[in-house]
């Protein structure tokens, strides 16, 4: 398999940081830029409202920031930090939609993970289920 150098840091791209690979560090992106976003605003507006839910929010914003920055640097290290940035996602995905439609009155304010991601689209639900399938699929061609 031949080796390209990523023009930013004339560093090797694997598989997984190329191609397809690269929208998905995109879509990762946004969610740690929007889920960021609306924690800071969470937080700062109506904190005492529903704080266990903001810092949900806050909590998924940072998961998503390490995904990002993981998912995009190349090697074994930064695809093992990913794959457990993104294992956490699924479980945060899976308990906090499964609290919020089972138990409303704990997740009074929305989340992103809110009812399995909803708000968005339930992109939220899918993604860590792709990112998993992206990084099973690219395992082999990680290099230290």
């Amino acid at each position: 398999m031949k080796k390209t150098l990523d023009p930013a840091t004339d560093q090797p791209t694997t598989g997984r940081t190329s191609g397809a690979g690269r929208l998905l560090i995109t879509v990762y992106g946004v969610f740690a830029i929007s889920a960021t976003a609306r924690a800071g605003y969470q937080i700062a507006t109506h904190f005492l409202d529903a704080p266990v839910a903001y810092l949900m929010s806050a909590f998924a914003a940072v998961v998503y920031i390490v995904a990002t920055i993981s998912l995009a640097k190349p090697g074994r290290t930064w695809a093992k930090v990913a794959t457990v940035a993104i294992c956490i996602e699924l479980l945060g995905v899976l308990v906090v939609g499964a609290l919020s439609l089972f138990d409303a009155d704990a997740f009074p304010h929305a989340t992103v993970w809110s009812m399995f991601g909803r708000g968005y689209g339930f992109v939220p639900l899918l993604l860590p289920i792709v990112g998993l399938w992206w990084l099973y699929r690219h395992r082999a061609v990680a290099t230290k």
